[in-house]
């Protein structure tokens, strides 16, 4: 057993070390600077809610727009130099900002291009490197290097904001800036050790051209799946209802409740560690109940907590109880979305992976603009609490598009995924030295 798990542990090669580490140093970098736009419009250029609530909602719609065509791109180039560039615009990006700050030049409209302008290579680079792991990780290792970034993004979370807010108040408003654009920097160094001589180059068919018809084949490919359609349409409602609440639950919180700005983080970032325990638990899990299992039932307990958030109350109890209602949906999803990652990855052609990802990630950003405007307007027509009751109660309906036992069954498994099922249940679930989405 000993034996087999050393085996299996190098299976994961140097490269992907590299990866893993890569992706890290950004993921913190982004956790320092998580908020740093919306603080900036505040502090630096004394914007008002509208104006801010317009930097959520429009840079990452236009960036959006914009990552439309890259996924075609994306799919017939080597993943690595792409994922590269995108690291290098982004850090170019968000160092336009200190600079014209420096120089008192900093504006609104520049706040708008550069949340546009990462958004994009954030979308172009979540291609790339979904393909890129494929290719990169062996078919059996692929839950576990999936696990690994998720418990990556979640401790991310819970360390940087924290932090990144204390660095504001030190060292100036644009420091969190300056270190996310950096790990950019450092990501595209760690990614540019990784040199493989065999990297795949994907060949489009001899004498064709990218046609429009090429930017829909993400998401024709999600919506004639036999199980990828319903994943799909349960994860545009699921994620965007839940997103839609953190704006409501900000103001009912930090306005009518009076919670100080501390407690505020807290109740967010505490709940994270749940995150890092759901990832870590992935393998296990599915080791013991089957891959099948834990995406119906987890998908399914991802949507009972929500309506929770409808019953804070002022003082320790309601922190409490965000935090609690926090912590069960984040284990949550961070059990759930390794094992999806992974199995979306087997169930996706490798000339498609590139322009699903891109659909995916598009898809996923409009449903939440578009929740959170919705949930916006109700509660400016009534309370942020009824908004919160009313996503509460719509996402406990979204199981109902998670697909049935037998279309998992009937998509099919590749041999790849019955590989790593066995290897799983051999080995077992040791996911200590294993691995955000």
């Amino acid at each position: 057993m000993l034996a087999t798990r050393r085996v299996e542990g190098a299976g994961m090669g140097r490269h992907f070390r590299w990866l893993w580490t890569s992706y890290a140093i950004s993921a913190y970098g982004s956790g320092l600077g998580f908020g740093a736009f919306p603080l900036i419009a505040v502090l630096v250029l004394h914007s008002g809610p509208a104006q801010v609530s317009a930097l959520s909602a429009i840079g990452p719609a236009v960036g959006a727009l914009i990552a439309l065509p890259l996924g075609p791109w994306v799919e017939f180039r080597r993943k690595r130099p792409v994922m590269i560039t995108m690291d290098l615009v982004r850090f170019a990006a968000m160092m336009t900002i200190p600079c014209a700050y420096a120089f008192g030049l900093l504006s609104f409209v520049q706040l708008l291009v550069v949340s546009a302008v990462v958004a994009a290579a954030k979308i172009a680079f979540n291609a790339a490197s979904g393909a890129f792991v494929k290719e990169l990780v062996p078919p059996s290792q692929l839950l576990v290097a999936n696990a690994r970034f998720e418990s990556t993004t979640w401790s991310s979370i819970a360390v940087g904001p924290p932090l990144g807010g204390a660095a504001v108040g030190l060292f100036g408003p644009v420091t969190t800036v300056v270190a996310d654009a950096v790990s950019y920097l450092l990501s595209a160094l760690g990614i540019t050790a990784i040199r493989r001589r065999d990297e795949h180059r994907p060949v489009r068919a001899a004498g064709s051209r990218l046609r429009f018809g090429d930017v829909l084949d993400g998401w024709r490919h999600l919506l004639t799946h036999r199980a990828l359609r319903p994943f799909f349409l349960n994860h545009l409602l699921t994620s965007g209802l839940i997103m839609a609440t953190e704006p409501l639950l900000a103001v009912l919180m930090l306005g009518r409740l009076g919670f100080p700005p501390w407690q505020f983080g807290l109740a967010f970032a505490a709940p994270c560690v749940g995150g890092f325990i759901g990832s870590r638990l992935a393998r296990r899990v599915v080791a013991r109940f089957g891959r099948d299992r834990i995406l119906l039932v987890v998908g399914t307990l991802r949507a009972v907590w929500l309506i929770g958030l409808a019953f804070v109350r002022p003082g320790v109890v309601g922190l409490l109880t965000v935090m609690l209602v926090e912590f069960a949906i984040i284990a949550c999803m961070s059990l759930y979305n390794p094992v999806f990652v992974t199995y979306r990855l087997e169930q996706t052609p490798p000339d498609r992976i590139a322009r699903t990802l891109t659909a995916w990630s598009i898809s996923s950003s409009a449903s939440i603009a578009v929740c959170s405007a919705l949930g916006g307007v109700l509660a400016s027509w009534t309370s942020p609490r009824t908004a919160l009751v009313v996503a509460g109660l719509l996402i406990l309906a979204t199981p109902l598009l998670l697909p049935r036992r037998r279309e998992l069954l009937g998509a099919g498994a590749p041999a790849a995924a019955v590989t790593s099922s066995r290897a799983a249940s051999q080995v077992g679930a040791d996911a200590s030295g294993g691995v955000r989405e």
